[in-house]
């Protein structure tokens, strides 16, 4: 099998995947359970929730914007190192929350943990596997890394939450920060500079690639419908434990409907990576935003209790990272592989800025309305703009990547 990357010639494909799997899953395990520290934070410093709810946003914010960073460095050199200097960040941004007195270092430990995700997660290793398999396969393989992220969910979550009953969530982030120094030695296998020498298309440079994006409305469209996932998962993985507590069911309902977050979403984020075979990518899009409706009404209809939130957030885990493969699969099919983890990365900006918005605007109307119906009603409506600015986008490479296939086939 012909590959496009330096490690795959000397590394298995499937160790590859493996290895990048592992590192997604324990990036966004740590980042998800971020959650589980809202209320303990806030009542022991004495602080409401808006301010460890714009710490979170900052985080969001962070990742967002150095995933344009870091998938460049990625594409350009490498993931390896990468993986080590955020992997480093994320323990950093832990022990800031650790120390933390006031929202300051909450703000700190924002910065750090949303710079560490930026290099650690999908984003920044998407081009990588992108580049280790044929496209016919691409959509299916960056689906396991969506898939690993729901299994990291699934591990985390519990992890977290024993940790903080049994030993006070100070010292559980102690150990999750010793937890995180197990992705330094995975980075080895994805380091090594990729090569494009196998590639039909032309090579381009960093700002030929920026206009060529920009210049692309079917690119426009995924990064504006990006922008509502991020909104989505950013508010209900944060505070949704908070609204079970509000609620006055048991913390453990929080950490099992989490739980069934990331059990579903393996098997969405599956389907959806296989869908890639059969349907139009745009259309699965548009399915999958439209879905995340039902959800939503159900929590503002259903009485709430724990089968309810439960399984309102397994229903939802189903359209929780499905976006991911369908989305990057685009991205890769619009301008190839060279600029895969940037260009991702400039859509995923867009997904943060969600994020930013949904825990900024979750913390501010919660504090004036001491209720979450309001921000219901705002994820269902962007989740009907989400599926219908999917619909039109064009689902063709840009005329680059056609002309030089034109050209190789001749």
């Amino acid at each position: 099998m012909a590959v496009t990357q330096t490690t795959s010639k000397i590394r298995p494909v499937w160790l590859v995947i493996l290895a990048a799997g592992t590192i997604v899953g324990m990036a966004m395990g740590l980042r998800q359970v971020m959650g589980l520290y809202l209320k303990p934070v806030t009542t022991e410093l004495g602080i409401g929730r808006e301010p460890f709810s714009n710490a979170m946003a900052v985080a969001n914010l962070m990742w967002g914007i150095f995933s344009i960073l870091c998938g460049a460095i990625a594409d350009k050199y490498g993931a390896g190192r990468v993986i080590v200097t955020c992997a480093l960040c994320t323990i950093g941004g832990l022990l800031a929350m650790y120390s933390a007195t006031g929202p300051m270092e909450l703000y700190i430990s924002g910065v750090l943990t949303g710079l560490g995700v930026a290099g650690t997660g999908i984003t920044a290793l998407v081009g990588a596997v992108g580049r280790a398999v044929p496209e016919s396969k691409r959509t299916a393989a960056i689906a396991s890394l969506g898939m690993a992220a729901g299994i990291g969910q699934l591990i985390a979550f519990p992890y977290a939450h024993l940790l903080i009953e049994y030993t006070g969530w100070k010292s559980s982030l102690l150990v999750l920060s010793v937890t995180g120094l197990v992705m330094l030695p995975l980075a080895y296998f994805l380091s090594g500079k990729p090569s494009n020498t196998t590639s039909v298309a032309r090579s381009l440079s960093l700002t030929a690639a920026f206009k060529e994006a920009f210049s692309l409305p079917s690119f426009w469209l995924l990064t504006a419908g990006f922008f509502v996932c991020g909104f989505h998962l950013a508010f209900y993985g944060v505070h949704l434990p908070a609204y079970v507590s509000d609620k006055g069911l048991p913390a453990w309902v929080g950490v099992w409907a989490l739980m069934a977050v990331g059990i579903t979403n393996i098997v969405g984020t599956y389907l959806s990576g296989q869908s890639g075979k059969y349907v139009e990518k745009r259309v699965g899009l548009s399915f999958i935003y439209f879905m995340r409706i039902l959800p939503f009404i159900c929590l503002l209809v259903l009485p709430t209790s724990p089968a309810v939130v439960i399984g309102v957030s397994a229903l939802l885990g189903l359209f929780w990272l499905s976006t991911v493969p369908l989305t990057s699969g685009l991205v890769g099919l619009f301008f190839g592989t060279q600029w895969m983890s940037m260009l991702y990365g400039v859509v995923f900006f867009s997904h943060q800025l969600g994020s930013f918005a949904g825990l900024w605007l979750a913390g501010v109307t919660f504090d004036a309305t001491k209720s979450y119906d309001t921000m219901w009603w705002i994820s269902i409506g962007l989740a009907l703009f989400a599926a219908a600015v999917h619909w039109p986008i064009r689902e063709k490479p840009v005329e680059r990547m056609l002309a030089s296939a034109k050209t190789v086939s001749a």
